[in-house]
């Protein structure tokens, strides 16, 4: 574990494997991360898993990484396997590796509802993600989400469920992404001092604006970090009195529209979206987002 001059706290990385996506596993991670402090937790991801030998070379090579670079052999693994002989081939392989620490997340979960309910499970990857309606819902809504990211194709707003707004690096494409997960339309609009925001926003109903708020120490860090070992050359962009300067500016707008304010300083993406999700069904009913 590390801790920048920031106090903001850094995980070891956290290699996640799944015969499917590896939605789940991520998602619990996340929240995990979030008891520590760290709130956006680093993966590596192995999806679509069909053999133990992918297994065996992805932590192979993952071992190897973090020894050479950080001098350390221990790895911390989550993993959602469906596949009952693949499982077992995990298990084996986690028996003679003492040095991964890793975590089922389905075997348990699977047993419990067989047991209690009697039923067996359909062992096929995948299932979360059915090709029904709501499947389908999602697949539209994610694909308009990324078509209108970082300020993509204003003239759509309109059609969107959720506009976001917030300052560079306030959290705006994962909080978009979460959200076409469950089925809304999401645009989102970059906010840049030095110019103005698109006029189709003003047309937007301010029940579906949401402004993405942090504070400026915790923006600071967070863009210090993303800058690197540029800092130097473009110092502005993490400078606490510009940055200060553009959360003020951000903030005026927002009561200009009068739109609903989320902060989203020490938080996991994942409480972001239930608060907007929230709101959203509060102020809109009639919403069926499945």
């Amino acid at each position: 574990m590390l801790i920048d001059k920031n106090n903001v706290v850094h995980l070891p990385t956290v290699q996640v494997i799944s015969d499917s996506g590896g939605w789940t596993a991520q998602m619990i991670v996340r929240a995990a991360s979030s008891q520590f402090g760290d709130f956006d937790p680093t993966f590596e991801l192995l999806t679509d898993v069909s053999s133990i030998g992918e297994i065996e070379t992805f932590l192979a090579q993952q071992a190897k990484f973090f020894k050479e670079n950080y001098g350390r052999e221990k790895l911390v693994v989550f993993y959602t396997l469906v596949s009952r002989e693949l499982c077992a081939q995990m298990e084996e392989f986690l028996s003679r590796h003492p040095e991964i620490f890793a975590v089922d997340l389905m075997t348990d979960a699977l047993h419990a509802i067989s047991e209690v309910s009697g039923l067996c499970p359909l062992l096929k990857p995948g299932q979360l993600h059915l090709t029904d309606t709501r499947y389908f819902k999602r697949i539209e809504a994610i694909e308009f989400t990324i078509a209108h990211d970082d300020g993509k194709r204003p003239e759509d707003l309109e059609k969107a469920d959720v506009v976001l707004l917030g300052v560079s690096r306030s959290g705006k494409t994962p909080t978009s992404i979460f959200l076409s997960q469950q089925g809304l339309r999401v645009a989102n609009i970059p906010l840049d001092p030095l110019s103005e925001p698109p006029a189709q926003l003003f047309d937007v109903e301010p029940s579906r604006i949401f402004g993405l708020m942090t504070t400026p120490d915790v923006l600071v860090g967070i863009r210090q970090r993303r800058l690197g070992k540029a800092a130097g050359v473009a110092s502005s962009y993490a400078d606490p009195e510009k940055v200060y300067e553009d959360l003020e500016k951000a903030r005026a707008l927002m009561r200009k529209l009068g739109c609903i304010v989320i902060h989203t300083e020490n938080r996991a993406v994942e409480e972001t979206v239930q608060e907007i999700m929230s709101y959203y069904m509060m102020t809109h009913p009639r919403s069926s987002i499945n």
